[in-house]
């Protein structure tokens, strides 16, 4: 379908396409393999401004939003989930202090982001706090003209690679979420270490550590907004970043549709190529359905992101349910396509089949997502009623 993109976003997409090609396909079992963080195409991807585009032109900048965002996230995640969830955290590290930044923050970090010179990260889970944002125990206590953190972020993307942590900790205990604030930590700062890297089922090329905070001390100027704000910024974090989770699940969904209609074509059992027999057409077809009705949906989520609409919840949860639904349905269809092939290692779906779980699980479960998107749905009921 023509979702009529402007010409810049058409070489946004080209672009993108094109590194994912040259740059990412022919390594992307490697770094699988080796569960090797992809340095060399960070360093590509911010040569190409790819890290410019939701800066605004102010900080150095493309001033771009959502969409051009989802474009470019989309095209590379069809070639390696691994790297585009690297590329697409950095975003989602960026978002607090985008949304929630004063102007000496936002001039000393974002130009560095820009550039692709600091990567991001974004410090909210932990071992007793996933979907339950509320249960935070990472403490930041101010002394002083310091915040002293101590605590433990689990299964941070990023984690050990990025420079620039924006982390939420807790302010004040016994206001629950309302006591939680948002921060910048920067790498090297003392007290401030890493886990080990995780061993993860898929997203391999993706680096996951946990964060370590020992008594680690930042100026007071790091806080973000101001106390008891974290649970929004987070909140608000993640209703932006949604949408390109939804965008990484429609991008690994057609990677993979594209690999089973390639094999099916070339296939032959009982005389013919096995994408002249219906059962493989059908197969094919729900695929595509599914594929195209996420990528539509996750268009006109991003489009709505970016036409400034303050409460985005319910339709990024929609986005990202479906299409990481759908990325891990025509994941599965297609090693099924290509039959015992699909299984080996030799080709890539087993390793996007493997990467997909991940979409369903990251920045809110789809029950999490499925809540939400109930919860407004109430909301929605009560105030049409009144």
């Amino acid at each position: 379908m023509d979702y009529f993109f402007t010409e810049e976003q058409i070489m946004i997409r080209d672009l993108a396409r094109q590194i994912a090609e040259e740059k990412v396909v022919p390594v992307r079992a490697e770094l699988d393999e080796k569960n090797e963080y992809p340095s060399e195409i960070i360093k590509t991807l911010a040569q190409s401004d790819m890290f410019a585009l939701f800066i605004p032109e102010q900080y150095g900048g493309l001033g771009k939003g959502c969409l051009e965002l989802c474009i470019a996230v989309e095209e590379l995640s069809a070639a390696c989930l691994g790297v585009a969830t690297t590329f697409a955290a950095n975003a989602l590290g960026t978002y607090p202090l985008l949304l929630f930044g004063n102007e000496m923050q936002k001039n000393k970090y974002l130009p560095d982001i820009a550039t692709g010179k600091k990567t991001v990260a974004f410090g909210l889970t932990e071992a007793n706090a996933g979907s339950d944002a509320g249960g935070i125990q990472t403490t930041a206590k101010l002394e002083g003209n310091e915040y002293v953190l101590n605590g433990t972020k689990q299964w941070i993307t990023n984690g050990g690679e990025a420079d620039i942590y924006t982390i939420i900790a807790m302010t004040d205990k016994t206001k629950g979420p309302r006591g939680a604030s948002a921060f910048v930590v920067e790498k090297g700062v003392p007290g401030f270490t890493f886990g080990k890297k995780e061993d993860k089922m898929g997203i391999r090329a993706s680096a996951t550590r946990e964060l370590i905070f020992d008594n680690c001390r930042i100026p007071k100027e790091n806080l973000i907004a101001k106390e008891g704000v974290g649970f929004l910024v987070a909140m608000k974090t993640l209703d932006q970043a949604r949408a390109g989770v939804a965008a990484q699940g429609v991008g690994l969904a057609q990677g993979a549709f594209n690999e089973a209609v390639s094999f099916a074509r070339k296939r032959v059992q009982f005389g013919h190529p096995i994408i002249s027999f219906q059962a493989i057409q059908h197969m094919l077809a729900d695929m595509a359905i599914q594929i195209e009705a996420a990528r539509a949906l996750t268009y006109a989520v991003a489009r709505f992101i970016d036409s400034g609409a303050k409460d985005v919840s319910k339709e990024s949860a929609m986005a990202k349910t479906l299409a990481t639904d759908v990325a891990m349905k025509v994941t599965t269809d297609a090693v099924q396509v290509m039959g015992g092939a699909g299984y080996m290692k030799e080709y890539p779906v087993e390793k996007m089949m493997r990467d997909a779980k991940i979409l369903q699980i990251y920045e809110g479960t789809n029950q999490i997502q499925r809540n939400v998107i109930g919860q407004a749905i109430i909301k929605e009921a009560v105030k049409n009623k009144g």
